[in-house]
């Protein structure tokens, strides 16, 4: 059973209904112990870093989430949610993250050119940076949707994808057992759907 984690902030139904697409059994939920029982779970996000980061907190699940995460369970951030997986995110004053990788969130603004509309929104192929399993079903230069104006930055280390929009902007990142996607899977056709796929067979 997959964890879908509601804090009041993420795209859920679309998302429910791509896992139940390839079968997967996934609970939206905010209660912890469901969480704990998960296989593995999913952490989505729109809007702004800040406002997400209170909500998250306010549902008192960050602890749980920290504690599932650390003892290796399957994790994935999907846009705001892969954001949230950093130090740190500036988007309307400075607010922490989860602290799961290293980097920081800053705007795309003065780093893109400036003929390049923010968001940054639309479909973009995958440049991948080495090998990683959420990869194995989809090839490099596979496109998927994008939707977002903040990016992560100094982040090197668990980068395992970029897309290109005027710089190589973070598209996917990983380590260890946590998984992120500045895109939307769930919005990206089959290629999201096989990306989903591979990340629900981790651990198996």
């Amino acid at each position: 059973m997959l964890a879908v984690i509601d804090y009041g902030v993420g795209n859920l139904f679309s998302l429910q209904c791509s896992l139940e697409k390839i079968g997967e059994e996934a609970v939206v939920t905010k209660d912890p112990e469901v969480i704990k029982k998960a296989d593995r779970i999913i952490l989505p996000g729109v809007g702004a870093f800040g406002d997400a980061a209170k909500k998250l907190k306010a549902t008192g699940l960050v602890d749980v989430i920290k504690e599932e995460a650390e003892n290796g369970k399957p994790f994935l951030g999907i846009c705001l949610g892969m954001q949230l997986l950093f130090e740190k995110g500036y988007e309307y004053g400075e607010h922490e993250g989860l602290g799961f990788l290293k980097g920081n969130v800053v705007s795309l603004e003065g780093k893109i050119p400036q003929e390049l509309n923010i968001p940054h929104m639309g479909w973009n192929g995958l440049n991948f940076k080495g090998e990683s399993p959420i990869f194995k079903y989809i090839n490099d230069g596979d496109c998927v949707y994008f939707v977002h104006s903040y990016h992560a930055t100094d982040c090197e280390e668990s980068v395992i994808a970029t897309a290109e929009y005027g710089i190589p902007v973070t598209a996917a990142v990983a380590k260890d057992n946590i998984f992120g996607c500045q895109f939307h899977p769930e919005k990206s056709g089959e290629v999201g759907l096989k990306i989903l796929k591979a990340f629900c067979e981790i651990g198996e």
